[in-house]
């Protein structure tokens, strides 16, 4: 079933400005001008990140809707899917994000804009646990992208969590998908959109 609407999902210190939002967003205007696209900044509270989410797609059609998500953005998009029943391709997505972004409590600058920082609250890593998917109920609604070579995520870790998924897996790589534009086609006809 073709994408109608696409909802985009950050990473943790980043925005809709980056490289693959944009690029997705270009790809997605090219392919397909009619679908919805929504790339919001995701506020630093998971919670309240998710109720802005839910309540922007709202009146989205839950069946020809699909999310894609980088990093901790990978993770929402995870949780997204399994609440709304819609596909999800995930770029590196974070699988452990209350573990691992424990050591980050405190201020935190963007990666695309150094002057701009937000806090992460100790509270945040109990949401992201709260938030946290055991296991994925429809594996053939996801496609992920996972680079061995992430020097920041464990690739056995993100594989492991998408077990019957279409996986694909990067030999080399790094944690922002440098190489991300020889991928894009690949994404789009996951989400009949090419």
């Amino acid at each position: 079933m073709t994408t109608t609407h696409l909802l985009y999902l950050h990473g943790f210190r980043s925005s809709p400005a980056s490289t693959k939002a944009r690029m997705m967003a270009a790809a997605v205007a090219s392919c397909r001008p009619q679908v919805t696209w929504l790339c919001p900044a995701l506020a630093p509270s998971p919670r309240q990140a998710m109720a802005d989410v839910l309540q922007a797609i709202a009146d989205w059609p839950k069946e020809t809707m699909a999310v894609v998500g980088s990093s901790l953005g990978g993770f929402y998009a995870t949780w997204l899917a399994e609440r709304l029943g819609c596909k999800a391709a995930l770029f590196n997505p974070a699988v452990h994000p209350a573990r691992d972004l424990a050591a980050y409590i405190g201020d935190n600058a963007l990666w695309h804009d150094p002057q701009q920082s937000f806090l992460f609250d100790r509270a945040f890593v109990g949401q992201l646990l709260a938030q946290e998917v055991a296991c994925i109920s429809h594996p053939e609604r996801y496609f992920a992208v996972i680079a061995k070579g992430d020097e920041v995520l464990n690739w056995r870790e993100m594989a492991g969590h998408y077990p019957g998924a279409t996986i694909k897996l990067l030999p080399a790589g790094d944690h922002a998908l440098s190489d991300f534009e020889q991928h894009l086609d690949e994404v789009l006809g996951f989400l009949a959109l090419s």
